[in-house]
């Protein structure tokens, strides 16, 4: 699983607004974010579309306008603004949003495995805030049982009859 540019640099925009907004409780430029955190204005403004129609950000207009949270950072969790950029990020087709998966998902004896990364990674996405990243918080673990192969594993239909 690899984001795009298009994340990372939403990410880092976000972040800046949220700093920026909180040192001057006024709406921060494009311009001024883009040139803080080194991305082109223009890039900038088609990462703002986005954010905004996910609801991450709106516009302000006027001679002091930009842009503003439209929530607060604590209350925007990663998983949000990634959704904005991303998507549904499911390491699978099978498992992406509205689909009912392939033909072969009863006796796919990988599918237990996808899930469990999907879930894992959404679940870690969905606990990071925006305020997290911001005040440098540490990233919460995510507790995942080792050994995959256990007794448990008897219990599982036989793929290769």
């Amino acid at each position: 699983m690899k984001f795009s540019t298009k994340t990372r640099y939403a990410l880092r925009l976000t972040i800046e607004l949220a700093i920026t907004t909180k040192v001057t409780s006024q709406p921060a430029s494009l311009k001024e974010l883009a040139n803080k955190q080194n991305v082109s204005e223009k890039y900038s403004e088609q990462i703002f579309g986005l954010l905004r129609r996910g609801s991450i950000v709106k516009s302000v207009r006027g001679a002091q306008g930009g842009y503003i949270l439209t929530r607060a950072p604590e209350d925007i969790t990663i998983g949000e603004i990634i959704q904005c950029t991303e998507g549904d990020i499911a390491p699978v087709s099978c498992l992406e949003n509205g689909q009912d998966g392939c033909e072969f998902r009863d006796k796919c004896p990988t599918i237990k495995f996808w899930k469990k990364l999907n879930d894992t990674v959404k679940e870690l996405l969905n606990q990071v805030t925006l305020a997290d990243l911001v005040n440098g918080c540490p990233i919460p673990d995510i507790n995942i049982e080792p050994g995959l192969c256990s007794p448990k594993c008897a219990d599982l239909p036989d793929y290769y009859i």
